[in-house]
Parts: structure tokens; sequence; C-alpha cells
């Protein structure tokens, strides 16, 4: 099967930029994510648009100046990327604004420090009021334990160990980011990429929001996946499948990439990645019931921003139809395995991508999964998509954010496959 070269790829090729360029870009990037702190989306609900919209577009044309970029020195770069952590500290500062999940990882950790299991004890039971703090008493959905793996809910409890509040959980998760922007960058270098591509990830305001904003651990769990396509493509397999199976453990959804890891593993790397999923549990398996806690309540009942999944849900009711969105994810994935080298993004992104556009709640950080993955042509529309879902945040009709959020990147995606499928024709005619 032909597979996709591994030299450095852009959005588009046209004359040549300075990295000097790149600057005001990250500029208006910057001053909309301090916009979007300062006027907050219920009070200011136009400001806030007006914010992330102008942050989206900017960021987009960083996108295209990267492809272009010529030559530059490490100085430049290293401004760019202190730049990206100038404007993380003061949402690291602030109380989270556009989701409280943070405060669930604070009493998950909490009560796992005090000898309770997250996966029994659901915080509105009375007979765990003592138990709160201030902070934990501002959990969603109270009345139900928590839904997160294991790996996730081990992450907490290190956290709380060090400190129990949730600038702590959003200094590790910062922590979390800061390790993707230096696997990226080792990645890039291995595969003699445009270092430069690393903006992609660290100026993504989305990274910004749901990381350093929010608190959100998906950011570990994009850590730990481009950790394990990085390792894949320097040949180390073993910290591979460790990793990826540490990613699963954070959250289920990039299970759906276990084909991108056949027979470029072997079978004792395997068994090792599932050795360490299965140790990840062994300390909430005292109880006699299955680590699951509210995941199944979660798939069952939670349906937000999934305009496909509940019109499939509409014709066929059927507890069986979760399966739709993993079965895509792995065809998908099974594509891309005899497509792409190992080191193509586009071959980790897309996956995912699909498996998360099928599911059946949609949240703008499940995205997260996505940005490290950013900095190729193939993965453009992924790029779109990521600024586009923060239209879920804006005060409009359900009809109006669907059409925001997956307007522009599916019409984007049918534009490249159709220019593709022309160019393959012209080709095949050609020959």
């Amino acid at each position: 099967m032909a597979r996709q070269p591994s030299g450095t790829a852009g959005v588009v090729k046209n004359d040549s930029v300075t990295p000097a360029a790149l600057l005001g870009s990250g500029l208006v990037i910057g001053g909309c994510i301090l916009g979007i702190l300062f006027f907050d989306r219920r009070t200011y609900p136009l400001m806030f648009v007006v914010c992330t919209a102008l942050a989206g577009g900017a960021y987009l044309r960083t996108l295209r100046l990267l492809g272009r970029v010529a030559g530059g020195s490490n100085r430049v770069l290293t401004l760019c990327l202190l730049l990206a952590a100038g404007w993380r500290v003061p949402l690291l500062l602030a109380p989270p604004t556009l989701s409280t999940d943070v405060y669930r990882y604070v009493w998950d950790g909490r009560i796992q420090r005090l000898g309770y299991d997250p996966y029994l004890v659901a915080p509105a039971n009375s007979k765990f009021r003592q138990l709160h703090t201030a902070e934990t008493q501002l959990i969603n959905h109270s009345d139900l334990p928590t839904p997160y793996p294991a790996a996730a809910e081990l992450f907490f409890r290190a956290v709380m160990t060090v400190n129990e509040s949730a600038r702590a959980m959003k200094a590790a998760v910062v922590l979390c980011d800061a390790f993707v922007v230096g696997v990226l960058f080792w990645w890039l270098q291995s595969c003699r990429r445009s270092t430069w591509w690393v903006l992609a990830y660290a100026w993504n305001p989305l990274v910004a929001l749901e990381g350093a904003g929010n608190g959100h651990v998906d950011l570990l769990g994009a850590l730990c996946l481009v950790l394990t396509a990085a390792s894949l493509a320097r040949g180390r397999r073993t910290i591979a499948s460790i990793a990826f199976a540490v990613g699963v453990g954070v959250k289920f959804l990039p299970a759906t990439l276990v084909p991108l890891l056949w027979r470029r593993i072997r079978l004792r790397d395997a068994a090792l990645g599932g050795a360490a999923l299965a140790a990840l549990y062994i300390p909430f398996l005292g109880h006699g019931t299955l680590p699951f806690g509210s995941l199944g309540d979660y798939l069952a009942y939670w349906r937000v921003n999934a305009p496909v999944y509940s019109a499939l849900e509409s014709v066929f009711p059927t507890a069986g139809l979760i399966i739709v969105p993993i079965a895509f994810g792995l065809a998908v994935a099974l594509w891309a395995r005899w497509h792409f080298a190992v080191e193509s993004p586009e071959a980790w992104a897309w996956p995912v991508a699909v498996t998360l556009f099928f599911a059946p709640a949609i949240f703008p950080w499940y995205l997260l999964w996505l940005t490290p993955f950013l900095f190729t042509s193939c993965t453009f529309p992924l790029a779109v998509w990521t600024m586009s879902s923060l239209a879920g945040y804006w005060a409009l009709p359900v009809w109006a954010t669907t059409m925001v959020e997956y307007g522009p990147a599916l019409g984007l995606s049918g534009w490249m496959l159709a220019q593709s499928m022309r160019t393959r024709r012209a080709t095949s005619s050609a020959a």
C-alpha cells in the first residue's frame, strides 16, 4: 500500500514568511484569551463570541503561516512558546468559567485519600456530607458516582496528595500540557519536520481554555497518545504500548486506535500494555463490583451536542447503538494502518475524530485528544473543528450551534476529499 512521506507538511505552500510574522497572530490569540477570561459568557455573551471567533481566526491564520516559515532562529520559537505560556498563567490563577468538571476531580482524589471508593460514593449522599470542601460542593451531577477510568482516578489522587484544590489540579494539567509540547517537539525533530509546527498545538486556544482554564484531564490522555505515536516513530515499542494503555485508562476513547499498533509492537509489548491497564484497576477491585461507576448512565442518558448519534437513536432506539462510534473509529483506524506511515499525525487524529463525531455526547474538551496532531494539511479540517467547537459555549439555538460547529469542518473535509479524488483520477488518466 502507498504510504505518505514523512517530510515537512503544511496547510498551504506559498511564498515564505519570516517567523516574526507569526507574532502578530500570537498577540491576537493571547489578547482574545484574556478577553474570554474577562468577559464572562453569561454576562457578556456578545463579547465572548467576538473573542472566541477572533482567537479561532488568528489560530487558523497561524496554521497557514506555519506551512511557509522560512528558517528562523530558536530564539524566536522560544519567544512564541513563552507567549503561549504567558496567556496560560491568568487562566490557571482564575477559577474555571466554562466547566465545573475539575471539582469532580478534586472530590474523587480527596475521597480516595480518605479511604473511599469514588466508583461507589455519590457526592450528594448525605452520609458523606462531612467529606466535602467548599470547592467539592460545586460538583455537577452530584447524585452519581464518578464515570472516569482508573488512570484518571489515580491521577486525581496523586494531585490531591500534594494539595487539595482545583488550582492544584489545573496546575497538574498544565504540567501535562507542557509535556505535550516537549514530546511533540521531539517527534517533529525525529520525523524531520519543522519544529515550528509545535505552535499548532501550543497556540491552539482550545488547549489553553480547557487545560489551564478548566483543568480537563483529557490533556493527560493527549499526552499519552502523542507519546505513543512519537515512541512508535522512534521504534520504542514498549514505551508506546504502556503509554497507550495509560491513555485508554484516562478515557476509553483512544481504544479505537488499536489497529495502528497491529504488527508495529511485539506480543510482549502488547502483554505489558494490557498488564499495565489491568494493574491500574487493582486498587478499585476490593468491593465485589466492576469499577465503572456512572459510566453506564453517561452512555445511556447524556446527549449533548451529538446530532448524528441523536438522529440515529431516533430511528434505532437501542442501547446497542453505542457500537456505532466504536465501529466507525476502528474502521478508519484500520484503513489508516495500511495507508499512512506510523509517523503520520492524520493516522492518529482521524480515527479519534470519527469516533467523536458519532459519539452520544461531544463536549469541546473532548477534542483535546486531537490537538497534538494538527500539523499537516490532512488534519486542517480537524483544526477548524477545534475552533468551531467553542460555539458550544455561545448562547445560540441548538440548530445554529450545530451548523456553526460542524458546517465549516464538514464542508472543508468534503472539499479536500473531492480535490484528492480529482487528483487521483487525473493521475490515473495520465498513467
